[in-house]
């Protein structure tokens, strides 16, 4: 049964008007809103799917397409050297003696091609699905199946201590200021990326640089890694081989003291 205090009777006075609701006005205005977004949205996309981001150059591209560039580079940039080189030596003024000792430096700087009997050392990743091949040992996480900078850094360093005349990474020859850095599972060298396998060539005597990659501690720690989770090590006698004079950037970049 209906209040009489709320429910107008015959006869008595005309009804209220009816309340103002904020709500039906809230209401409208998200309606209004949602359309706006919508239309924005859509104006946005043009009509494409807004959260792929296949229209987008991802930054892995933006690496490779980088590195290929750099590789471009760097051979135009041996080729304008050997044709300055060959205008400088028509006539430089310079006497026999200081010819000897531009090419000895050179020599040293890794700038010149350099040939010798020559090993190469062949490190890759292990495969995805690896699992422990000698008890005792956990099964591998992924961390556990890659190459790491310092596993590259290692063969590098014991082949220097070797007594390695030079060092080709991958096709590039290390020089001084030279950085064997790795981003995920790819090597930056010089400003190219590369993949594994990753190949390391030393000229120098082959017996004296393999004793040094097995006296290593770090080599012998990745050994470990090798036998029990499968990662790639392989080490060869090339004979003679010709490592080629690096031919990028030699300018050195260094901090000042602000006056």
């Amino acid at each position: 049964m209906s209040n009489s205090a709320d429910s107008p009777q015959a006869g008595s006075s005309p009804a209220r008007r009816p309340r103002f609701r904020p709500v039906r006005v809230l209401t409208a205005a998200v309606f209004a809103l949602a359309g706006l977004i919508f239309f924005t949205s859509f104006d946005t996309a043009k009509g494409t799917n807004i959260r792929t981001d296949a229209s987008l150059l991802k930054l892995s591209d933006l690496i490779h397409e980088r590195s290929r560039d750099n590789g471009a580079l760097e051979e135009s940039n041996a080729a304008l050297r050997e044709d300055i080189e060959s205008l400088a030596e028509r006539d430089d003024g310079r006497t026999k003696s200081q010819d000897d000792e531009l090419a000895a430096l050179e020599k040293k700087a890794g700038t010149q091609e350099l040939k010798g009997e020559a090993i190469s050392v062949t490190l890759d990743d292990a495969p995805p699905d690896a699992t422990a091949k000698l008890p005792g040992y956990p099964e591998p996480q992924p961390d556990y199946l890659v190459i790491h900078q310092q596993d590259l850094q290692a063969v590098v360093n014991a082949l220097w201590q070797g007594g390695a005349e030079g060092i080709k990474v991958m096709d590039q020859r290390l020089i001084s200021t030279s950085a064997v850095r790795c981003v995920g599972n790819t090597l930056i060298l010089q400003g190219r990326v590369y993949s594994p396998p990753y190949k390391i060539q030393a000229v120098g005597e082959p017996e004296k640089l393999k004793k040094a990659l097995a006296a290593s501690p770090a080599i012998q720690n990745y050994m470990v890694y090798v036998n029990v989770y499968g990662l790639g090590w392989k080490v060869e006698d090339d004979g003679t081989a010709t490592l080629p004079g690096y031919s990028g950037t030699a300018d050195l970049h260094y901090a000042q003291p602000v006056d």
